[in-house]
């Protein structure tokens, strides 16, 4: 039996034969008493060093599986190992709640169309790996672990780790936000951040406002926390004002979630003065904003605009989400929550409840790679990749797609909208067939409808993928209408 050891490039030898032995111990292969091989003899069999078969034996009696008699060799342990009983089998299906339920049904990336090797996938928005900084982030890692590699280790804060939120203050800072009277709460990215905001507000109405279409993680998380969704509809400069109004007229709202910069889906950009607008009716109403930064800084023409935060001055009704996981590295679940202390001081008692802290490892390495100014240079370079990325894909949909509408002003996706009558999910099988996958509308969309709509990520592929997919889809969409 031990002729079948082989051991695995990139860990220890010595640690995968003791790993091999313990296995034979644990299901009875070797009994109690048996005596092992010479360290002299499996070495041999093995055609190992000594040393190595020497450090699995000492793992083995360290843990307890064997121990040694002085000048007879390594035994086998006493290994107690419970009886088997008769299998319990309980129903699952059966014993989940309805919260679980919803989970399931809302979960999109358990339905579609499977993704295959070789497909031209256009369903992501993640950054590009291959623009990842990973010289700066090694350096990073290692300069925080210099000077307080110990502590790091360690449990952290609930409220995030301080030289983080001091950076982050002033990153804000630098946006317009006035900081009088806020506070801030590191989380495991925007989703965590959206699930503990909406787990504190009170739920007097238990009804939501939104953008529609909107973020499908917002959707869902509005969903299984127990809240109606009211979509607005979206014009070329953001959301449509007077149809926001009549909403608001009509009946109150526990919040209101908006996406203003590079909108998801539809990568619009709201305009200043609508933002102002937006914050006025609002505040007319007394409905708490829960702003989504997503992708401010992948701007790649225009003027900068300000978050609704900034424009709000000493206001307290906005509540802003931020993180860098689509900027710099979403491996890093890290993002924020901007908002009035005494709201702050509510979250973080929750986040404590949940999940103690963010791992201060990310957060740490995450700050000393902000610290080293390589962010500046990273988004400079990354941005001038995304921007050809985008002005290609644009210019491919406007030759290839005989779409109705196309908006996208910055971001890593744009967004098309065919005839009303057009079936995106009947386009999508048939593209799927060619090898090529895009998102169907109706996933961000709150009222069933958006079956005529489609999200084109272009991140992660190739001037030459774009192209050819973007081809493809278009000559089956003029198929399907019979141009």
């Amino acid at each position: 039996m031990f002729q079948q050891f082989k051991p695995q490039a990139g860990r220890s030898t010595a640690v995968q034969l003791k790993e091999y032995i313990q296995q034979f111990i644990i299901n009875g292969v070797l009994q109690a008493e048996q005596k092992l091989p010479s360290t002299r003899e499996l070495s041999l069999l093995l055609n190992l060093s000594r040393n190595t078969v020497i450090l699995a034996y000492q793992g083995l009696e360290e843990d307890g599986f064997v121990y040694v008699r002085r000048g007879n060799g390594s035994y086998v342990s006493a290994f107690s190992k419970p009886a088997a009983i008769s299998p319990c089998s309980i129903d699952w299906k059966r014993r989940v709640n309805n919260h679980a339920r919803m989970a399931d049904s809302l979960d999109i990336m358990k339905r579609g169309i499977r993704a295959e090797e070789g497909m031209i996938r256009f369903t992501s928005i993640a950054p590009d790996e291959k623009l990842f900084d990973v010289d700066h982030v090694k350096r990073a890692f290692l300069d925080r672990m210099a000077i307080e590699g110990s502590t790091l280790l360690n449990y952290g804060y609930a409220k995030g780790y301080k030289p983080l939120i001091d950076y982050l203050f002033h990153y804000m800072e630098k946006k317009g936000v006035n900081l009088k009277g806020k506070d801030m709460l590191i989380t495991n990215g925007f989703t965590e951040g959206l699930d503990i905001v909406l787990s504190a507000l009170k739920r007097d109405n238990g009804a939501v406002l939104c953008e529609n279409p909107t973020h499908h993680t917002a959707i869902k998380q509005f969903r299984l926390q127990g809240y109606d969704v009211t979509g607005i509809p979206m014009e070329r400069d953001g959301i449509h004002l007077q149809e926001l109004e009549r909403a608001v007229q009509a009946q109150s709202y526990d919040c209101a979630y908006v996406v203003p910069s590079y909108h998801n889906p539809t990568g619009i950009v709201m305009s200043p003065a609508k933002r102002l607008k937006l914050l006025q009716v609002m505040a007319n109403y007394d409905i708490p904003i829960i702003e989504d930064g997503f992708n401010e800084e992948l701007r790649y023409s225009g003027a900068h605009v300000s978050p609704l935060m900034a424009a709000a001055g000493r206001g307290n009704n906005v509540i802003y989400l931020g993180s860098f996981s689509k900027v710099l590295f979403p491996g890093l679940r890290v993002g924020w929550v901007l908002a009035d202390q005494e709201l702050i001081y509510y979250l973080e008692s929750i986040k404590r409840a949940r999940s103690i802290h963010t791992s201060t490892l990310d957060q740490s390495l995450l700050y000393q790679y902000l610290h080293n100014g390589n962010m500046e240079k990273y988004v400079k370079r990354a941005r001038a990749v995304y921007r050809q990325k985008y002005e290609w894909t644009k210019q491919c949909c406007e030759t290839y797609i005989p779409y109705a509408k196309l908006s996208g002003d910055g971001g890593l996706h744009l967004f098309i909208e065919f005839d009303a009558a057009f079936d995106t999910s009947v386009l999508l099988e048939a593209c799927a067939r060619q090898g090529v996958l895009f998102t169907p509308g109706d996933q961000f969309y709150t009222n069933g409808l958006g079956q005529h709509a489609m999200r084109i990520g272009f991140s992660r592929l190739t001037a030459e993928e774009i192209s050819q997919g973007i081809r493809i889809i278009g000559d089956t969409a003029k198929h399907i209408m019979g141009l």
